[in-house]
């Protein structure tokens, strides 16, 4: 068993004392042998890995100055008292044959040397003893402060009423959109649970693991509809990443992550999780009222292995983001970031004669609104695929007004083109017309408590949605407004209310009609009971 370092420090330092400040009464070769046993044992300890060598030559260093101290010491004493210099021959011990046997006289190692010894022991173990907490009663081990775990849970109620002149879903599904029902309202309950491991590794490297309900086919929900005759819910891998911040200013992350861009629901569902990696930078400037921040990142879609048959190519996103944030006092503070999005290989291609040669330049995920185009040659079959490639830039800001404290206003503005629409390009692939409708734009306020966490906490809100069918990918914006997807345009309103600490109701209400396609609209009700821990 090793001993603790702290005790073999002390223990050398005492007996390179003993040896390099001592007077001794024996010969030379014994002197030798005890001070090469001292700096063999010294040895052994850094060979062990009790020390480092480092250490090992300050250890000597200490002892070597100890005795020089202790040589002046005992000199000013011998000054003092001369007639105590020497043992006088009478007083010295006798063996058998009446021979002086030999002395080893050692001093006492100075009181202020063993008061400092003694100092430096306590202090080191009291370090110690503080960071592994011993004799603590229940004290949990010290890797679990480094871990955190959290979670929600939401159960809801969703009323989803139709118009009932909404054109009916199989003249829908000529334009691609697939959906089973538009004219019958419908009642569902639903539950969401999430929970969330986030451990720090060391001072620069952290993981973050979370689990969530919903169907593993939809980025966009963690919702689980309630009555499928008792079957358990379907769990998946929510999140999974590594992150490394080596300086406050500079975070780089890895695997799949959390939304990182200044953000809306206008162009990102708040359910979606990205795939990939990214490097955030931040940096103070002006008295640190101003912050700069940038993002880029770079994100797979959807992973294709080409072959001969197969022609379609791997699907990516690439990411950049910069903006600023401005703390103007405690009662004023706004952010602005401008971003641009670029979806690479989306556009959906023609088979032509190769049958299924472009068959997986069809998304994997889709809501409903995009452009869409059959690139199934077949008159028997559709394949239907997105006409556009998508290129947006996004302009979002948002402001915090705490001028009725401790009630805030809340204002989000966001909007968004998809510079990627080419006519000339979408002629030419498709051999198809297609008028350009790719704006969209958001406005937002909420007036209240932020965020709700305690017993009468609360907060409401208003806004205003308008999203043309080619602004962004339908399958990545919101999946409640009009029941997810693009070409959609209309209001909502909602709030939040403490009903205990981590307990709180709220509840939304979402009209939204169509803006140029086939008539579809919705209005959606939704309740719902969360829990956070």
């Amino acid at each position: 068993m090793k001993l603790p370092r702290i005790f073999c420090r002390g223990l050398c330092v005492l007996v390179l004392l003993a040896c390099a400040g001592t007077t001794i009464a024996a010969d030379k070769e014994e002197l030798e042998t005890l001070r090469e046993t001292t700096l063999r044992l010294i040895q052994l300890m850094v060979d062990q890995g009790m020390m480092t060598q480092e250490k090992a030559n300050e250890l000597i260093q200490e002892a070597k100055l100890a005795a020089e101290k202790n040589a002046a010491e005992k000199s000013a004493a011998e000054k003092v008292a001369p007639e105590q210099k020497e043992v006088k021959a009478a007083d010295t011990p006798k063996g058998k044959d009446g021979k002086a046997t030999n002395v080893i006289r050692v001093p006492l190692v100075p009181e202020t040397v063993k008061e400092e010894i003694r100092e430096q022991i306590k202090q080191e173990v009291l370090t110690q003893a503080k960071a592994e907490r011993w004799g603590e009663p229940g004290a949990n081990p010290e890797w679990l402060d480094r871990i955190k775990i959290d979670g929600d849970l939401r159960l809801r109620m969703q009323a989803d009423r139709f118009d009932k002149s909404n054109t009916s879903a199989e003249n829908l599904s000529v334009e691609g959109i697939n959906v089973k029902n538009t004219t019958k309202d419908r009642f569902r309950m639903r539950i969401r649970g999430r929970i969330g491991l986030q451990a720090k590794l060391n001072d620069k490297f952290g993981a973050v693991f979370r689990l969530a309900t919903g169907s593993a086919d939809d980025p966009v929900s963690t919702n689980a509809t309630q009555g499928n005759y008792g079957n358990r819910y379907t769990v998946a891998i929510d999140r999974a990443y590594l992150y490394y911040q080596p300086k406050p200013w500079i975070r780089i992350a890895g695997g799949r992550m959390p939304n990182p861009w200044l953000h809306t629901d206008l162009v990102w569902d708040e359910d979606l999780n990205f795939d990939g990696l990214y490097v955030n930078l931040r940096k103070n400037f002006f008295k640190d009222k101003f912050t700069g921040f940038m993002t880029a990142g770079i994100f797979p879609i959807q992973d294709i292995e080409s072959s001969g048959t197969n022609q379609a190519k791997s699907k990516w996103l690439y990411g950049m983001q910069a903006g600023v944030e401005w703390v103007k006092s405690e009662k004023a503070s706004f952010k602005i970031g401008l971003g641009l999005y670029d979806f690479k290989n989306i556009e959906g291609r023609l088979n032509g004669d190769q049958l299924t040669a472009q068959n997986d330049t069809a998304p994997q995920f889709r809501q409903k609104g995009n452009t869409l185009i059959d690139i199934d040659p077949s008159p028997t079959s559709e394949r239907w695929a997105l006409a556009s490639k998508f290129r947006e830039v996004n302009l979002t800001a948002t402001a915090d007004f705490n001028v009725f404290d401790p009630y805030h206003v809340l204002v989000a503005l966001d909007y968004v083109k998809n510079i990627g629409f080419d006519k000339s390009d979408i002629t030419a692939r498709t051999k198809s017309d297609f008028e350009e409708k790719t704006t969209g734009f958001q406005a937002r306020v909420t007036y209240g408590i932020p965020q709700v966490e305690k017993r009468f906490d609360w907060n409401a809100y208003f806004g205003y949605k308008y999203l043309e069918r080619d602004a962004v990918v339908d399958a990545f914006t919101e999946s409640d407004f009009r029941l997810g997807g693009t070409d959609s345009k209309g209001y909502y309103l909602g709030g939040n209310y403490g009903l205990d600490k981590n307990v709180w109701l709220s509840a939304k209400w979402l009209s939204a009609d169509v803006i140029d396609g086939r008539k579809f609209s919705v209005d959606v009700l939704q309740v719902d009971l969360n829990a956070r821990f």
